[in-house]
């Protein structure tokens, strides 16, 4: 055997010497966590594997993944980065690249989004001096519809960027026509959705440019790491840049002269035949992930459909063991989609005699792990007091959200069992909190 046969098989020895057993669940003492990536033997020999070969940059794992994901969703190029959140940045600010001619996006231009929801989503719209107009999402599929959308469009609008709430498609069919009868950029952020399908198709696939993170509590894990995926070819390249460093160049690490032509290139104001590899066409960043990561996200994509599945088959026993409650307002799937639920959403029905931190603060006790729909309004974040913005209708449904919303886990780790002591939880203290009150 080779000396990386041996490390290889020693991973594997120890692997499997160190799987936890499986343990018996305590109720209030193990804890129901809102996240859990799920390893097994081939993910820890992969990730070694790249370590012994010194993966410390992209490389051929990176090309791999970037393959995979993009044969995963049909479309024609899928770039890796660094995380969902870097994804979301690379994919808006493409859209401002001269290369793109009159529908290039220009400081000022609008772009429509969700008001409840994460930072990341949002926060390129504000660094690339584009303006974001806000609309309200409707409770129950936490999603913008597609009449907010179309009522929000104005004479400045160039671009619509919105998420899948929790795994939760929203409308993109319906809104990637209004997109194109309007002639607007459609940015789907799936990064919370990988899996999920609307009308039998894959999120991710409707938009002029979609997004994925990779970060552990999502879908599949790569530890840090994200993608931008696209058919378009012209907006790949822009994304390729805008991800490395802002040059032209495309040779990859450590590969000179890819196109041939190196010292021939003359751009810019710069002398003729200067080296093709420190050009830069767009005002870009370093973005890239590594082979480590990478390589972790092979094994991963082929689990993709069994944690989906896991994840829709906790997501309804959680419906399931909180169907009637009182008060509680239950998650409901978009029409005509199959969501790979990222987790369980519950708002709480503004006459009930308590608060959403009352409950959120119990279940904590009780080793029950919850988490807020991220920034819930966004304009009600300090961060965003002072940005520039435009609001389209009102904003009742998000600011119901920031005060009486939060949610669940769903993913592979949990068992019926913890499932069960979260909804008897649930129900244990919503029938004490309103007989409190009678």
């Amino acid at each position: 055997m080779s000396a990386e046969e041996v490390v290889l098989a020693a991973t594997l020895a120890y692997h499997r010497a160190s799987e936890e057993e499986e343990t018996k669940f305590v109720p209030g003492q193990t804890p129901v966590l809102t996240g859990g990536a799920v390893f097994d033997a081939d993910d820890r020999v992969a990730l070694v594997q790249a370590a012994l070969n010194m993966k410390i940059v992209a490389g051929t794992h990176t090309k791999a993944f970037e393959s995979g994901v993009a044969r995963k969703l049909g479309l024609r190029k899928a770039l890796m980065v660094n995380s969902g959140s870097s994804a979301n940045l690379v994919a808006i600010s493409s859209l401002t690249s001269p290369a793109l001619g009159d529908r290039a996006l220009k400081p000022g231009d609008e772009v429509i989004t969700a008001a409840a929801g994460f930072p990341t989503t949002v926060n390129p719209i504000i660094q690339n001096g584009l303006v974001p107009v806000f609309v309200d999402v409707e409770l129950g599929t936490y999603n913008a519809t597609p009449e907010a959308i179309e009522a929000a469009i104005g004479p400045r609008t160039k671009a619509i960027a919105l998420a899948h709430t929790l795994g939760n498609p929203f409308d993109a069919a319906a809104i990637s026509r209004i997109a194109r009868d309007h002639n607007l950029w459609l940015v789907e952020d799936n990064c919370d959705g990988f899996g999920s399908t609307l009308d039998g198709r894959l999120t991710g696939t409707f938009g002029d440019v979609s997004t994925i993170s990779f970060y552990p509590a999502h879908h599949i894990t790569t530890g840090e790491g994200g993608i931008c995926a696209t058919s378009n070819l012209r907006l790949a390249r822009v994304m390729e840049s805008m991800r490395d460093w802002g040059r032209d160049c495309w040779c990859e690490p450590a590969k000179d002269n890819t196109c041939f032509k190196r010292f021939e290139w003359q751009m810019g104001t710069l002398p003729a035949g200067y080296d093709h590899k420190y050009i830069y066409t767009h005002i870009g960043y370093n973005l890239k992930s590594t082979d480590l990561n990478a390589a972790l996200g092979v094994t991963q994509l082929g689990k993709l459909d069994r944690f989906a599945d896991a994840r829709r088959r906790n997501w309804q026993l959680l419906r399931d063991g909180l169907e009637g409650v009182p008060g509680l307002v239950l998650p409901v799937a978009t029409e005509n989609s199959d969501p790979a639920w990222f987790g369980f959403l519950l708002t709480l029905d503004p006459s009930l005699p308590f608060s959403r931190n009352d409950l959120v603060r119990y279940l904590d006790d009780r080793k029950i792990a919850t988490r807020l729909l991220f920034g819930g309004n966004l304009l009600r974040q300090p961060a965003y007091r002072d940005i520039e913005h435009r609001v389209s209708g009102s904003l009742t449904n998000s600011d119901l959200i920031t005060e009486r919303t939060f949610w669940l886990g769903t993913h592979p780790r949990l068992t019926e069992e913890m499932i069960d002591y979260v909804t008897s939880s649930i129900r244990t203290f919503m029938e004490a909190g309103v007989q409190a009150a009678a």
